[in-house]
């Protein structure tokens, strides 16, 4: 989790991932699927959220390509997940946002210094998204999970010691489960 403050209009159910998947949760269950990016305004708040509105503005450009980055990341956890690695159409993927930026290293006062250089600034939130994916894959692509009930479709970076999370959380999908099986045992 990270500790930036949420902007307050955000609506979503689960903010505070890694930037990655914190992307990702910008759709959420619902008939039909909520979605945060569908319009600049959302962009803005996710933005907001994300600790990136003074780096990045909200604009139709930066729109599209943060939905481009997305559905990468989308593609490229779900390899993840059922293959354990990821196929050459996420990687196609992610190597296309990742296409718009680079890490520029230089001195600093107290040794290197990276600094992160879009190709254009629309790019910047989406080639930051992308990176923090592959972060968290170097972290453990397994630990890069969906949460487990099937009627929720939020991402999570599980950093429990044993690696055995499975809701997005406990108090909300978790309980819901526990709820259903109870009711089933009863019913006999």
């Amino acid at each position: 989790m990270t500790d930036v403050k949420a902007d307050p209009g955000d609506p979503r159910p689960l903010i505070g991932e890694p930037l990655a998947l914190d992307l990702l949760n910008t759709r959420w269950a619902g008939t039909p699927v909520n979605d945060l990016l569908t319009g600049v305004e959302g962009y803005g708040i996710w933005l907001s959220s994300a600790g990136l509105g003074d780096r990045c503005t909200a604009d139709d450009a930066g729109l599209a390509a943060i939905r481009q980055a997305r559905e990468a990341i989308l593609l490229a956890a779900q390899d993840a997940r059922e293959q354990g690695e990821l196929g050459v159409g996420a990687r196609a993927g992610l190597d296309a946002v990742l296409a718009h930026g680079r890490i520029r290293r230089t001195a600093g006062p107290g040794g290197a210094t990276d600094l992160v250089e879009a190709d254009r600034p629309e790019w910047l939130a989406p080639w930051l998204a992308a990176d923090d994916f592959l972060t968290l894959l170097g972290q453990g692509a397994p630990r890069v999970k969906q949460c487990a009930h099937e009627a929720c479709i939020l991402h999570f970076f599980d950093a429990s010691q044993n690696g055995r999370r499975r809701w997005c959380r406990m108090a909300v999908c978790g309980n819901r489960a526990k709820a259903a099986r109870h009711y089933v045992k009863a019913r006999g």
